[in-house]
């Protein structure tokens, strides 16, 4: 957390969210095990690593069969794959299958449409994507190439700006 709300990228959050972050950012502590108990329930704690960006964790809660994705499961939101080279989008279908391997029954995506259901199928809808970005991208020569057949692929997926900034810092 600290890497992605840290200077580096400070000035990016705040060019997209003018007056809305606090002057002084209060950062969690971090954990020196896997897993803890909240009311009763073990929560364990996920290494998901590079997905949208790196060091992504998620969450399960195996008494209810409930996995919070963060940012590795997308639910009808384009995804952000602009930090993600060809590497980095392996990594991020390995985290989709070891999510997958967990056998929830309730997955919360860290981008989601709202008003839409966390069922696990958006993992497999996740996969699809960044399946369909590797295929597109090597088939595409500009920026407005690519992100035009994503569109075409995905028209109802909200948030286009996280498909454009994917095409510009991958192709362009």
């Amino acid at each position: 957390m600290r890497n992605q709300l840290g200077p580096k990228w400070l000035p990016f959050w705040q060019g997209r969210f003018p007056g809305q972050l606090p002057q002084n950012i209060e950062y969690p502590d971090v954990l020196d095990r896997d897993r803890f108990e909240l009311e009763g329930n073990e929560l364990i704690v996920v290494d998901l690593g590079h997905t949208d960006t790196d060091d992504t964790t998620g969450l399960f809660v195996p008494s209810v069969g409930l996995v919070v994705a963060g940012d590795a499961v997308y639910n009808e939101v384009h995804l952000y794959l602009a930090e993600s080279s060809a590497e980095g989008r392996r990594e991020w279908l390995a985290a989709l299958d070891k999510i997958e391997s967990l056998g929830p029954r309730e997955v919360v995506a860290g981008h989601k449409r709202p008003g839409n259901d966390d069922s696990p199928r958006h993992i497999e809808q996740t996969r699809r994507y960044i399946r369909d970005f590797e295929q597109v991208l090597g088939k595409t020569r500009t920026t407005q190439e690519l992100y035009e057949t994503m569109r075409g692929l995905y028209p109802d997926r909200v948030n286009p700006g996280a498909l454009w900034s994917s095409a510009r810092a991958l192709r362009p």
